[in-house]
């Protein structure tokens, strides 16, 4: 089934690295799974002589059995879990770490406000790994932060997106005694820095702000982790300056306790966004999908409304 859910995100972005990503997996390992079903089908299934790739027309014809194997598989596997009493629907949500803590709940209120009874089950992991549920149909639904400076799943027509409200990437410190930060970005000396992991969607997306500021010189890497919780508590702690989701630190930013550190050219938008699956319809998440892109008068995003009002499909 991995060959297989390998094979049909390849087909999708016509990219490796980008499949690779989509996948968790590294490029490498990921061009030795294409090759291994190759092997196993008998066939070149990738004519990698174009840019981006393309099918073979074996390729092509073989994306259809994928397709429908995978769809036996799943009615397959949803046949025997028939088997298993079960009281009511549950819709499966994956969520990234940071919005599993700083908006599913809020968010699960006001959806119940307007549906009755909701019962969900959040699975929170790395946008990654997120994706992968998702496109292997372990979730239903999927939320996670997409950028204009570096998109998820947001151009794949496969993967339908709805915006359900924004915010922006921000570098943060302590303040001291006085109020004022510990830390700047304007400092001649190298200041402390608290960054996500390489491979993680927010370590990607500071890693373009770093970048693109030509901020490498002016800091110096304490720890990484891939989870923004981690981050601010380290920011909290007078660690280092960290870059963070507004949303995740408006609590201690209305307190004083952390400042903003710099005007917008040192922070990236992002919105927060809800994927499904085109091709699955479970009931429940049906239900959430509809209110989220008829919500014309309120919005289903606490404290902040997206730009317009209305939720922007994708």
């Amino acid at each position: 089934m991995n060959w297989l859910e390998d094979f049909l995100t390849l087909a999708v972005t016509r990219n490796f690295s980008r499949a690779a990503t989509l996948r968790n997996v590294t490029q490498p390992a990921f061009s030795r799974r294409i090759r291994n079903l190759e092997y196993w089908v008998g066939a070149t299934l990738i004519d990698r002589s174009l840019f981006p790739v393309g099918l073979t027309p074996a390729g092509e014809s073989f994306q259809r059995t994928a397709q429908d194997a995978l769809s036996v598989l799943r009615v397959g596997r949803d046949e025997a879990l028939g088997f298993v009493p079960k009281i009511e629907e549950v819709v499966s949500i994956s969520a990234s770490h940071t919005l599993a803590v700083s908006f599913f709940v809020d968010w699960h209120e006001q959806l119940q406000s307007r549906l009755g009874n909701l019962k969900a089950r959040i699975v929170p992991d790395h946008v990654a790994g997120c994706v992968d549920a998702l496109i292997s149909g372990n979730c239903d639904l999927m939320l996670a932060y997409n950028s204009p400076l570096l998109p998820t799943l947001t151009d794949i027509v496969r993967y339908p997106s709805i915006v359900l409200g924004s915010e922006r990437l921000v570098p943060v410190s302590a303040v001291d005694d006085a109020g004022q930060a510990l830390y700047s970005l304007d400092s001649d000396t190298p200041q402390p820095y608290l960054c996500y992991s390489s491979d993680s969607y927010l370590g990607r997306l500071t890693a373009l702000i770093i970048g693109r500021q030509n901020l490498a010189a002016r800091l110096n890497f304490r720890y990484e982790c891939s989870m923004s919780d981690v981050l601010k508590r380290g920011a909290l702690a007078g660690s280092g300056i960290a870059w963070v989701p507004e949303r995740a630190v408006r609590d201690e930013l209305a307190a004083g306790r952390l400042v903003i550190i710099s005007d917008d050219s040192h922070t990236a938008p992002l919105d927060i966004c809800l994927f499904r699956h085109a091709e699955h319809d479970q009931r429940v998440a049906e239900r959430i999908w509809q209110a989220c892109l008829t919500a014309e008068d309120e919005t289903l995003e606490p404290d902040q409304p997206p730009a317009g009002g209305v939720p922007r499909q994708g």
